[in-house]
C-alpha cells in the first residue's frame, strides 16, 4: 500500500521566546515492511543541525530556531510503500540489545494491578503470551479520548479502564515486562479508512521481543498487529522517549506559555483517511 502523510505541528507563544531547540524522530526507516519513497521535514525559520541514527535504528535530527520567535511550524510530508509482515519487524538495523527494554520508566512502572493483569494470562510460549496480553489490554482499557493526558501512567489508565492509543501501549508494555518480555513504545501513523474507527492518524502501539522471531508489533487500540495501514516512525522506552518531536524554548516560557496544534492526514491514493487536530 502506498501511503502519503501530511503532518503539521504548530507551537505558539503568548510572548516571544529567545529561541527554540528541537530533536526530531520524524523520518521513518526502511525495513522489509516499509520503504520510504519521498520524505521531507521543514521547520519555519529553522536551522538544521546534526543528524544520526540511534541504537534502535531511528534517525534523529536536530533543529534550532533563533529568536525572538512567537510561532514555530514543523511540517512533515512524504510517501511510504508498506507491506503486511504480520506485525514482525524485519530488516531494521539495530545495535541495542532487546534486554534493555525490560527497564521500567515512570509511565510504565509495574504496579500491583498491572502485575495481576499480566499474571492472569496463561499461554503456551512467548508469542502466544504476547498475543493474549494484547487482547487482555484491549478488554481492560476501552478506547475513549479525553479521559487521560500526556503524563497518564499505565497504572492510572488501567485503573480508569479508559484511554487512547498511548495508554494501551503503556499498559501492554508494562504487562509484557512484568512477564519478562522486552517491550517498547512505537510512534507512527495509521491509515484508518479501512474500518472507519475514530482513532488518530498519528498513532502509537507496542512492540514485544520474541526470542527467535524478533520484534513483533501489537496494537491493542485496534485489536490487531500492525499491517500495511501503519507507518512506523520510531521507538523508545515509553511515549516521552519515543516522541516524534522533543524540544525546549529558551526564554520566559512560564510567562509565555506554549499552545500546541497538530494536524495529521494520511491518504492512500486519492482517498483521504483521517485528520486530527488538537
Amino acid at each position: 500500500m502506498r501511503l502519503s502523510v501530511d503532518h503539521v505541528t504548530r507551537y505558539r507563544y503568548e510572548a516571544p521566546v529567545r529561541g527554540v531547540q528541537q530533536s526530531h524522530r520524524l523520518t521513518p526507516a526502511d525495513f522489509d515492511g516499509q520503504k520510504v519513497i519521498s520524505w521531507a521535514v521543514d521547520v519555519s525559520g529553522g536551522i538544521k543541525g546534526g543528524t544520526f541514527r540511534d541504537g534502535a535504528g531511528d534517525r534523529m535530527q536536530a533543529w534550532s530556531v533563533p529568536g525572538p520567535v512567537e510561532e514555530v511550524t514543523v511540517t512533515v510530508r512524504g510517501t511510504v510503500e508498506t507491506n503486511d509482515t504480520a506485525g514482525v519487524l524485519k530488516g531494521l538495523r539495530e545495535t541495542v540489545t532487546p534486554a534493555c527494554y525490560l527497564i521500567e520508566t515512570q509511565a510504565t512502572e509495574i504496579e500491583g494491578t498491572l502485575q495481576a493483569l499480566a499474571d492472569a494470562i496463561e499461554a503456551d510460549g512467548p508469542l502466544a503470551l504476547a498475543h493474549k496480553l494484547s487482547a487482555a489490554v484491549s478488554r481492560a482499557v476501552a478506547y475513549k479520548p479525553g479521559v487521560t493526558h500526556a503524563a497518564t501512567t499505565a497504572a492510572e489508565a488501567l485503573a480508569l479502564g479508559e484511554g487512547v492509543c498511548q495508554d494501551h501501549a503503556h499498559v501492554l508494555i508494562a504487562c509484557a515486562r512484568a512477564r519478562g518480555l522486552p517491550a517498547r513504545y512505537v510512534s507512527g501513523y495509521l491509515f484508518t479508512a479501512k474500518d472507519g474507527t475514530p482513532h488518530e492518524a498519528a498513532h502509537a502501539w507496542a512492540e514485544i521481543h520474541i526470542s527467535g522471531l524478533g520484534w513483533v508489533g501489537f496494537d491493542p487500540a485496534n485489536e490487531c498487529c500492525p499491517d500495511e495501514r501503519y507507518i512506523r516512525l520510531g521507538s523508545g522506552f515509553d511515549a516521552q522517549d519515543a516522541a516524534p518531536i522533543r524540544g525546549i524554548a529558551r526564554g520566559q516560557v512560564a510567562v509565555a506559555p506554549e499552545a500546541l496544534d497538530v494536524e495529521v492526514q494520511v491518504v492512500a491514493g486519492a482517498q483521504q483517511a483521517q485528520g486530527q487536530s488538537q
